[in-house]
């Protein structure tokens, strides 16, 4: 039977040992002496990589909610992203994409309760 303190050294090792493989995985393409040799359509395709995961991650928060898509017009996300994206597209700005998605979000979300 294991006693109370055998559990925190459990943590330690699990702790230890996602360390060690984050440490290894992200340190991999950094461990080689010269470059890869990456094919032209991997390296175009990389760099959409940080974007896919930026909309994988944001975009389940824009329609969801508990687990279950939005069932009302009347969330204070659904104006904040229509504003935050046609200002986006007239400015390309991000900081203020951010400034007006929130500037819309925040006094629907507090002010009217959506």
């Amino acid at each position: 039977m294991m006693d109370g303190n055998s559990h925190w050294i459990w943590a330690w090792i699990a702790t230890a040992g996602l360390a060690v493989v984050t440490v290894i995985t992200r340190a991999f393409f950094l461990i080689p002496k010269r470059e890869l040799p990456l094919p032209e359509w991997f390296k175009r395709g990389l760099r959409y990589a940080p974007l896919a995961a930026l909309t994988a991650v944001i975009a389940p928060e824009i329609v969801m909610q508990n687990g279950q898509l939005i069932s009302t017009w009347l969330d204070a996300r659904l104006p904040a992203v229509l504003c935050a994206t046609v200002y986006f597209i007239a400015r390309r700005g991000i900081l203020g994409t951010i400034a007006t998605g929130m500037a819309v979000y925040l006094p629907l979300h507090i002010g009217l309760g959506w």
